[in-house]
């Protein structure tokens, strides 16, 4: 019996090629495109959930109820740690993590290498594969080092690295030597936690003089709890250990006016789960964010829900063209089960093909996905066991709706009332259109989604950020070179070139350059008895004229002043109004109680140090003669633009030999921000493309089937004189009507979703009522164009043809 069905279903499909390949079509495409959303999705969610134990693992952070807002921050004073462990028992494990970069050297090669410096601890709170040494005594010496696998095969090749010394830092005197006792596996792709190598944290340069401040605050710490040990309970026993440590920051909080939390808290050290840190803004500046990876997965089945309603609506269309077929083997005998088995046997056939060719479609796009979207995804995470039940399910889901609604109505078909030729679609069904109207609700959704999210994109990219970013060009320095060597030599190089308007430096890059890296130091203090926080920016002379940041006040570092680089400050509007003073040039300020004081003199105008996604922070620049310059910044002249970038390169292979010259454009540099953004508006544009695509063929179908079962009735209009206008007026007439109503609804959908989106953001657009208008406009023509192809086509018919036979 089974082979009959499966005889009959073949026969079937094959004298219905057009809408068996219209079904195939449909559901390949869009079980492609929810292979890709789902899998972006998934590796997301997957997030350092790899470590044993991830459930008690937590990144500690600083709360403070300021009384502006709450605030949050991972940077963490280094005795913290310490004092946890020796305080708490359910600390089974505490380390610091502070993020790093370094020369390496071996046998006279050098290697540019991030190096992080942490406690042995880490080993036992992570369990990234030790693939060499021991986790419990590798970072037992202040001389020893853990490196990575990729490491290991660069700078040691074949060799064994276990027992190799090692030289870290430049060649100016300040190099160190370090033996490798440990090899670690290289971190996956979903790790939050990146790295190069370990060594011990005692070796950071100012380690003597920050490890008994608990005000200067430098670096991460990460947490394992006892296995008995609460999350909850753990935070409010450690309201005693704020106030203990922490009781200048709430004293200077209460003489603010602020006020506790719900929790009853103005100052609080506490945990996030590490499940969480990936999408972490606030606290860890996680790189991704929950509500784009929700919005993948509402993507993904919008498209399949699309496909679905097409395949319902065109096998219920069918299902009355094959009737009599059903009638007939009725009054054979056909039992209900048996029609409903054979029929959705037939259903799930398309499936099964439409989802092979989907996960074929798939694999040969998936290389040029990954390059469009940066993504890192494999069709390996397909085979996964949870992934393989998901997929299954999915397939299950889909073949049960789209195919077991039209078989289900059309087993229950009366055999007698079939042959009498009673059941036609000459009236179309509620369902029918309700699924015409979800489909291009959920179209006409997506492509709101998308205009908002492309003005969004723009509105952030076209926005002042305080400076000037055109003609300007950004050279990392890496750690093959002296910042402050390579800034004086290029001084040399080029002050006398008329293309160059200015050469400045700074430890912080303005955007992310093509060395991808970016970096914040923040520093709190007290001043007046106000808590004071502000981004501390090492810069070199002529910073604002190479940036044409105009000086509001005071005068900007100079040469001729010494003292400049011992403790000169810069400060911005912002700063200034944080600390009070309407005219703060002249004024001093302290950061600790053991630091110089800072004399500021000069003030600018706020600025964007990073991007125009969180708030505009106040900014300190000062200028050290020895602390690095990470950046060199070139101002050239506009005729001199396009050349300028090889001239440079020129420039830098004279000042930096050992070096390599990775310079970019700072207006692409400050594009990189929206790069999430960027990505978000990509996805959007890819699905609704597929939305509307997948509805105007699903409504292309039902057009063409209803105008079949329409056809006498459009030749007896013909032959009652009907135009051919009139005639495509009345076919289109009930398929624009559900556009009409699909806009109708899809309208505040769009704007309630959007308007979330946009909260996120402190620099947003207005949502404009003219895109809702468009998007409609745009609707209804493409379903006229859709439905008028068919209507057009019958209302040419010759009326004969259309009445002769009955």
């Amino acid at each position: 019996m089974i082979r009959n069905y499966f005889k009959i279903a073949f026969r079937n499909l094959w004298k219905s090629k057009g809408y068996a390949s219209i079904n195939i079509v449909g559901l390949s495409v869009a079980f492609c495109i929810s292979i890709f959303l789902f899998l972006t999705a998934y590796f997301q969610l997957s997030f350092d959930l790899f470590h044993k134990d991830g459930d008690r693992i937590f990144q500690a952070y600083l709360f403070s109820n300021n009384p502006e807002k709450e605030e949050k921050g991972s940077s963490m004073p280094m005795p913290l740690t310490p004092a946890l462990k020796a305080e708490y028992p359910e600390v089974e494990a505490a380390a610091r993590l502070m993020n790093g970069s370094s020369l390496v050297e071996y046998k006279g090669k050098y290697f540019d290498k991030q190096v992080m410096l942490t406690d042995p601890d880490f080993l036992k709170i992570f369990s990234f594969p030790m693939l060499k040494g021991s986790a419990e005594t590798a970072l037992n010496d202040l001389s020893n080092i853990v490196i990575s696998q990729n490491m290991a095969k660069a700078v040691f090749g074949s060799e064994d690295p276990v027992g190799k010394q090692i030289q870290l830092g430049s060649d100016g005197g300040n190099q160190k030597q370090y033996i490798v006792t440990g090899v670690l596996g290289d971190f996956p792709d979903n790790s939050t936690i990146q790295y190069d190598a370990f060594i011990r944290i005692e070796n950071h340069e100012g380690y003597q003089r920050e490890k008994d401040h608990w005000d200067a605050m430098s670096h991460n710490v990460y947490l394992k709890l006892t296995p008995n040990a609460d999350q909850a309970s753990f935070e409010k026993r450690m309201k005693s250990f704020s106030k203990k440590y922490f009781a200048d920051n709430i004293t200077g909080l209460i003489k603010r006016g602020a006020k506790p939390d719900e929790r009853g808290d103005i100052f609080a050290v506490r945990l996030q789960k590490l499940a969480n840190i990936h999408f972490d803004k606030d606290i860890s500046g996680g790189a991704s964010s929950v509500t784009l990876i929700y919005a993948l997965m509402g993507i993904a089945c919008f498209i399949l829900l699309i496909a679905c309603i097409n395949f319902i609506n065109l096998s219920v269309a069918r299902s009355f063209t094959r009737a009599r077929e059903v009638g007939v083997r009725k009054s054979l005998g056909a039992l209900k089960n048996q029609l409903f088995v054979q029929i959705w046997g037939e259903t799930s056939m398309i499936c099964f093909v439409g989802f092979l060719a989907g996960l074929l479609l798939a694999y040969a796009l998936l290389p040029q996905f990954n390059a469009t979207f940066k993504g890192k995804l494999t069709l390996a995470y397909v085979f996964q066991p949870d992934t393989l039940a998901i997929i299954f399910g999915l397939f299950l889901l889909v073949t049960l709706i789209a195919g077991g609604y039209p078989a289900w109505q059309m087993s229950k078909f009366n055999a007698v009332e079939v042959l009498k030729g009673k059941i036609t679609l000459k009236r179309p069904g509620i369902l029918r259109n309700s699924l015409i109207v979800t489909q291009f609700t959920l179209s006409s959704l997506l492509i709101c989604c998308t205009i908002i999210a492309i003005q969004q994109v723009v509105f952030l990219r076209t926005q002042p950020l305080g400076f000037n970013k055109d003609q300007v060009i950004s050279i990392p320095v890496g750690n093959k070179a002296n910042g402050q060597q390579v800034l004086r030599r290029m001084h040399n190089e080029l002050d006398n070139d008329p293309t160059i308007l200015g050469i400045s430096g700074s430890a912080v890059n303005l955007g992310v350059g093509k060395d991808h890296s970016t970096s914040r130091s923040v520093i709190g203090f007290t001043y007046k008895e106000k808590e004071i926080s502000s981004d501390w920016v090492s810069v070199d002379y002529e910073y604002a004229k190479t940036l044409g940041i105009k000086l509001l006040d005071g005068r900007e570092f100079d040469r001729a002043y010494p003292t400049d680089s011992l403790d000169r400050v810069i400060i911005t509007e912002q700063m200034a109004k944080m600390i009070g003073e309407k005219d703060p040039v002249g004024k001093y300020f302290q950061t600790d109680t053991a630091g110089v004081k800072y004399q500021i003199i000069g003030l600018v105008p706020d600025f964007h140090l990073y991007s125009l996604k969180a708030d505009q922070k106040p900014i300190t620049l000062h200028l050290s003669h020895s602390e690095s310059i990470n950046y060199i910044f070139v101002r050239v002249t506009p005729r001199s633009l396009a050349g300028a970038m090889d001239k440079l390169k020129l420039v830098w292979k004279e000042v930096a030999p050992q070096a390599d010259f990775i310079g970019s454009y700072m207006d692409e540099n400050t594009d990189s921000w929206y790069k999430e953004e960027e990505r978000l508006s990509q996805i959007f544009s890819l699905a609704s493309g597929v939305a509307i695509l997948l509805s105007c063929l699903g409504l292309f179908a039902v057009a063409l089937m209803v105008i079949e079962q329409r056809t006498k009735e459009i030749g007896v209009r013909k032959v009652l004189g009907a135009s051919i206008s009139s005639i495509v007026y009345t076919l289109s007439e009930d398929f624009v009507k559900m556009v009409i109503l699909s806009i109708i609804i899809a309208t505040p959908l769009a704007w309630f979703f959007m308007q979330k989106w946009l909260d996120n953001y402190s620099y947003r657009i207005e949502i404009s009522a003219w895109i809702f208008v468009a998007v409609g406009i745009s609707a209804i023509v493409i379903a006229l164009a859709t439905v008028s192809f068919q209507s057009i086509k019958a209302a040419l018919m010759n009326p004969v043809k259309s009445l002769k036979s009955e």
